[in-house]
């Protein structure tokens, strides 16, 4: 008789620091890839994966037990405006391909939520590609809506390819 494999412990989220810094840094160059970004692959020397644009504030990181830092969601105020502060966009959200399908994206949207509820804001903002299909799956399960669509905004590989405009209110 076969015994019951008991399930994997769900991914750590928690800020991200300074010293997690090399290592998101070749996360991100790993999965670098035209389905989840219109920017230029990554060339050396690679530039800070912190700055001051993109603090370590503004992410969360998930580790996996026995597994170490598999992932990775930036969450920032889209805006410098009293009028928008509260909203909160997610402009990144990265996992480890070998950690794909464990939990690890959907615990970092959470925490992301989680984080952003307690800065007080009331909605989530985020834009994902078209052809990304997987990622809007995601979204979608985490609560994001489809609410705009710009048909063909990036020339990704020679492919014209829409940006999806998604969010949800936080409440």
């Amino acid at each position: 008789m076969a015994s019951a494999q008991s399930p994997s412990p769900p991914p750590t989220i928690r800020p991200a620091g300074p010293g997690d810094e090399q290592l998101l840094g070749a996360l991100d160059r790993r999965a670098w890839s035209t389905r989840y970004s219109v920017q230029p692959r990554p060339q050396p020397p690679y530039e800070p994966f912190f700055g001051p644009e993109r603090p370590p504030a503004h992410h969360l990181v998930a580790e996996l037990e026995g597994e170490g830092l598999v992932g990775y969601v930036r969450c920032e105020p889209p805006s410098g405006l009293a009028a928008h502060a509260h909203v909160r966009q997610i402009n990144g959200l990265v996992v480890d391909e070998r950690a794909r399908g464990r939990g690890v994206g959907r615990a970092l949207l959470e925490g992301a939520c989680a984080l952003a509820r307690r800065q007080g804001a009331v909605r989530m903002t985020l834009r994902v590609l078209g052809h990304n299909v997987p990622a809007r799956a995601l979204y979608k399960a985490a609560g994001f809506r489809e609410e705009g669509l710009l048909p063909g905004e990036f020339l990704l590989e020679g492919e014209y390819v829409d940006d999806v405009v998604m969010g949800r209110t936080l409440r």
